[in-house]
């Protein structure tokens, strides 16, 4: 396991998943709130935070 990938994927889930609730509507008390822009980036940050996670915890196999 290397930490740098999983400590990144997971901020990076956490994040995408707060941005899409604040884009829709569901989380507010910020501007990003209602926000289309953010509706539709937090998604994609948090798949690029599962991508993450799958290469730390994958780590090196061939040992």
């Amino acid at each position: 396991m290397r930490v740098l990938p999983v400590t990144a994927g997971t901020v990076a889930v956490v994040a995408g998943v707060v941005f899409t609730l604040q884009g829709v509507g569901l989380l507010g008390g910020s501007p990003m709130t209602g926000s289309t822009l953010w509706a539709v980036l937090g998604p994609i940050i948090a798949v690029l935070g599962v991508a993450l996670l799958v290469v730390g915890l994958r780590g090196r196999r061939n040992r």
